[in-house]
């Protein structure tokens, strides 16, 4: 993957986990919406706060994969 698509794919996650932590969007994931996004299903008892706390954490793993990509091309690469 090329640099400049590593990093607009890198904005597009943080401008969506923005919306969810920050933008109110966690309260609408609540319920069966949070599968989604959570991809469990305790994640169906979850509230708002819980929610955004897990897409904040999963953020800062991205945002290392992001920096170390930027150095290291090889990283850049989806593992499915």
């Amino acid at each position: 993957m090329n640099l400049f698509l590593w990093i607009a794919l890198y904005l597009a996650n943080t401008a969506f986990v923005w919306w969810v932590v920050w933008g109110g969007a966690a309260a609408w994931f609540e319920g069966w919406r949070s599968l989604l996004i959570v991809d469990w299903f305790f994640a169906l008892q979850w509230n708002s706060e819980q929610i955004a706390l897990y897409t904040l954490v999963c953020w800062v793993g991205h945002t290392i994969w992001f920096v170390v990509g930027l150095f290291v091309p090889e990283v850049r690469t989806f593992f499915w």
